[in-house]
């Protein structure tokens, strides 16, 4: 199988930490921006909104938040927001009411999560597609209640996470992926005891990645990443939050 330009960017996507100091131009971030609308979008909702960060004082404010220097150093940076507040804008008030519970469900707090996360990727991989590095950043979710100030984001609008997309001044190595048995399965769940020789297998890798590549060596696998991560409680304000947006309720 022959494989095209568009699928080659793809396989090579790496996360880009370290940019160059040259801005994006206007018509790159609308290229962008119009690339990402393209996505597919649950009934033409488009439930999110994308804010462009190009005051140096909001971008302090959210490096201070997240505590990555991309956040400031970066050709762009983008934010992506779940938004459900614009789809009321034009709304009466009785009208307003009548859609309050099928807004604040669980569904449609789906909604904005899948629309947001289809758009972004479809920016990121144009990003990439025109030589651009891209890194997403979930850690401005730190502090959601800080991240929606500082954007001063209406009731049922919340932000999600931001990508910084820039001009790569490094190249990491690939970094390893779970094998395709794992991730895809035929008609049902695959059975746990022929997914743990899968894992225990890229345990051997992601161990043997971390010993050669070029920075940041360590001793460390995949197993030991997700204990660690899911033994430590993150983020625990997000859920009360979403909430006092009048998001996820119902």
């Amino acid at each position: 199988m022959t494989i095209n330009s568009t699928i080659e960017t793809i396989l090579n996507h790496r996360s880009i930490r370290k940019f160059k100091k040259e801005k994006l131009s206007t018509e790159q971030i609308q290229l962008l921006v119009k690339s990402a609308q393209q996505a597919s979008t649950s009934s033409h909702v488009m439930a999110y909104t994308i804010i462009g960060i190009t005051d140096e004082k909001i971008k302090k404010a959210l490096y201070e938040v997240s505590g990555h220097r991309h956040v400031v150093d970066n050709g762009h940076l983008f934010i992506f927001c779940g938004d459900l507040h614009r789809v009321q804008l034009r709304a009466t008030e009785s009208e307003k009411n009548s859609m309050a519970e099928t807004i604040e469900s669980t569904e449609q707090f789906i909604v904005t999560i899948i629309d947001a996360a289809l758009a972004s990727q479809n920016l990121a991989i144009a990003a990439e597609s025109l030589g651009l590095g891209i890194c997403y950043l979930g850690s401005l979710r730190n502090n959601i209640n800080a991240f929606s100030s500082i954007l001063n984001l209406p009731d049922h609008a919340i932000p999600l996470f931001g990508i910084a997309v820039g001009y790569p001044d490094q190249q990491p190595e690939l970094k390893p992926r779970l094998p395709m048995e794992a991730v895809y399965h035929e008609n049902t769940y695959k059975a746990d005891e022929l997914q743990i020789p899968l894992l225990q297998t890229f345990d051997e890798e992601m161990k043997a990645y971390y010993k050669n590549r070029s920075t940041n060596k360590r001793e460390d696998t995949w197993k030991q990443q997700m204990i660690k991560k899911y033994n430590n409680s993150t983020r625990m304000d997000v859920s009360a939050f979403v909430q006092s947006k009048n998001l996820n309720k119902r």
